[in-house]
């Protein structure tokens, strides 16, 4: 049975894993590096969405940045006829120039959300996206307000569910609360990082924390090594100074050593180490929700089977804190 859980406040009820429609956007840039995950095959990325519904992520979340709407339109081919299985998450903020694929500045103004959210209903094509959300981290309070009351008048007129923020600042965060049609955020959230202060916020105000890089860009799936190589039109190959666990299109040695210190643990219970990661991030509250990108059915199926195999016993958590704390002390 498909685990459910909450789209924040009282949204609507989710599979408990969605599906990150960031890799399927294929080429675009940002800042002149690619921030793409490489070639990628529209047929397959279909399919695999259409794998992913079948097997309980009723939830898929986007961006119009990715592939400058290209991966909007995939999940628009996807979902026809389908509308009634699946909750659509996407972001806004970024311009683009969609002819050059290239993301050029940002812009939360009212005007550009209006723009904006038409763009990406008619990519899309439905008539009211379930959760609207800021794609940008960092603004203004001046700003953040501003783009609230665009927001909530999208809702009042029935273009958007709910929205929320792709932020990892707390304190930004809560003061959206007063916003009544607030209901989520979206933070980065992995075994290699935490991120307690939104998830106390998640839990006092019944938010709903979609959890973006859960497999830390891949790392956690526990098939790179050191050979592993990307090169400059993957973005974990690109140059990004914000890149965190992969120089020179390598993953760092000493993410990978984190990861062998963790994997017996991650694969208790039959897991693999994806489910183990995925695992960990549902054990870690009831309010999280994480989104895995993918490319591949195989990569579907294999994120999916930690619906199957559930949130990592106490036990485990544990003994992963553990592991974790002592790695930080000697570092």
């Amino acid at each position: 049975m498909t685990q459910m859980r909450s789209l924040g406040r009282s949204g609507p009820s989710v599979g408990a894993i969605g599906l990150g429609g960031w890799a399927i956007g294929g080429h675009f840039t940002l800042d002149g590096r690619n921030d793409g995950w490489g070639e990628v095959d529209d047929a397959q990325s279909i399919r695999a969405l259409q794998i992913g519904l079948e097997l309980g992520a009723t939830l898929i979340d986007s961006a119009d940045a990715y592939g400058t709407g290209h991966s909007e339109a995939v999940i628009g081919a996807a979902i026809k006829g389908r509308r009634g299985e699946v909750r659509i998450a996407t972001k806004f903020g970024f311009t683009y120039d969609a002819a050059k694929r290239a993301l050029l500045a940002i812009d939360v103004t009212p005007d550009y959300i209006d723009w904006a959210n038409a763009q990406s209903l008619k990519r899309l094509g439905v008539e009211r996206i379930d959760l609207y959300q800021i794609h940008p981290g960092e603004l203004s309070a001046a700003e953040a307000d501003a783009a609230g009351a665009a927001l909530e008048a999208l809702a009042e007129a029935g273009r958007i569910g709910a929205w929320g923020w792709s932020t990892d600042d707390a304190a930004a965060a809560r003061r959206m609360l007063k916003f009544p049609h607030f209901t989520a955020v979206q933070q980065e959230l992995n075994l290699f990082h935490d991120g307690p202060e939104m998830l106390a916020l998640c839990a006092e105000a019944n938010l709903a924390s979609l959890n973006r890089s859960p497999l830390a860009m891949g790392l956690l799936s526990g098939k790179f090594g050191p050979e592993t190589r990307f090169g400059t039109g993957d973005v974990r190959g690109a140059g990004h100074s914000w890149v965190k666990h992969f120089r020179d299109g390598a993953p760092t040695p000493e993410a990978l050593a984190r990861l062998a210190a963790l994997r017996d643990l991650l694969t208790s219970g039959g897991r693999s180490p994806a489910q183990g990661a995925l695992g960990w991030i549902l054990a870690r509250s009831p309010h999280t929700i994480p989104i895995p990108g993918f490319k591949t059915e195989a990569q579907v199926r294999d994120n999916l089977g930690a619906l199957d195999k559930g949130p990592l016993p106490a036990a485990v958590m544990a003994e992963i804190d553990a592991v974790l704390k002592a790695e930080m002390a000697e570092a």
